[in-house]
């Protein structure tokens, strides 16, 4: 598999599989071929929408993971960035509220998640935002921990 191929216009298969954490226990992050057309989706409907609006470039924190890296960084059995659907990022100078809050006014999402953010602290948690194809739930979290509330806390 080449990862320098393209998902969509601005993001590779090596930016949606990177992660330190499968680097530094030598886990194998390569997908299967059957995630691959997620990942487009994920990239093409949600990721280049926000960068296009954003005008900002940025790469994500997290896109697909084995089950092996998923279990080590303590993910739910059933994530979806196992299956290629889901992604977290920030963007660099962009509050990662207004970026939630933007992504819920203009995109369509399974789930978008305001994780770990704190109140007053601009740069702080990331944004998790999944899309499957078919019916998707809209459902909009924010999570601190334990704390999981329906809609955006800010």
């Amino acid at each position: 598999m080449d990862l320098s191929t393209k998902l969509s216009q601005h993001f590779t298969i090596r930016e949606l599989i990177h992660s330190d954490t499968a680097l530094r226990l030598g886990i194998d992050n390569t997908p299967p071929e059957d995630v691959i057309n997620p990942l487009i989706i994920v990239c093409c409907r949600i990721l280049e929408p926000v960068r296009t609006h954003f005008q900002v470039p940025f790469s994500p924190n997290s896109g697909y993971r084995c089950s092996e890296l998923n279990q080590a960084l303590r993910g739910s059995k059933t994530s979806q960035h196992i299956f290629g659907q889901a992604v977290d990022f920030e963007i660099p100078g962009i509050p990662n509220y207004e970026l939630a809050k933007w992504i819920s006014a203009n995109l369509i999402y399974d789930q978008l998640i305001l994780e770990n953010y704190t109140p007053g602290k601009p740069n702080s948690g990331w944004v998790h935002c999944s899309l499957v194809s078919g019916q998707n739930r809209m459902q909009l979290l924010t999570i601190n921990g334990s704390d999981r509330r329906r809609g955006l806390i800010a």
